[in-house]
C-alpha cells in the first residue's frame, strides 16, 4: 500500500493556472502508476490522466488533452499535475492514485487513493 497526500489546490479565474503535487510513501514509487482523477459535485469520478512508472508514457483524457500536464520525480516520490487554460467546468476535487503496473482509467482499478484538493475555477 502506498500513502498518497495531494496539495496545491485552490481558487483560479479562468484562463489561469495551477501546479497539484501528490507525495507519495510507504511503497517503492517507482513501481506504481500513477493517475490524476476529478469529481464535481453530483457526478462520477473521472479519469483525467496518468503516467508510467517511469514517466516514458502520459494518458490525458479529451477535456485536459493539451491544456493539462502530469509528471513525476521519482527521486522526490512526487507526481505533479500541471492545469492551464482552466476553465469553470474543471472546478472539482482532485485525487491522486497509484496502481501497480499500466495506467488504467477506471478508478475502481486504484487501490490507494489521497483524500483530494479543491479546485475551483471562476469565471
Amino acid at each position: 500500500q502506498v500513502q498518497l497526500v495531494e496539495s496545491g489546490g485552490g481558487l483560479a479565474q479562468a484562463g489561469g493556472s495551477l501546479r497539484l503535487s501528490c507525495a507519495a510513501s510507504g511503497r517503492t514509487f517507482s513501481n506504481y502508476a500513477m493517475a490524476w482523477f476529478r469529481q464535481a459535485p453530483g457526478k462520477e469520478r473521472e479519469f483525467v490522466g496518468g503516467i508510467r512508472w517511469d514517466g516514458g508514457n502520459t494518458y490525458y483524457a479529451d477535456s485536459v488533452k493539451g491544456r493539462f500536464t502530469i509528471s513525476r520525480d521519482n527521486a522526490k516520490n512526487t507526481v505533479y499535475l500541471r492545469m492551464n487554460s482552466l476553465k469553470p467546468e474543471d472546478t472539482a476535487v482532485y485525487y491522486c492514485a497509484a496502481r501497480r503496473g499500466v495506467v488504467l482509467s477506471r478508478a475502481y482499478e486504484y487501490g490507494d487513493w489521497g483524500q483530494g484538493t479543491q479546485v475551483t475555477v471562476s469565471s
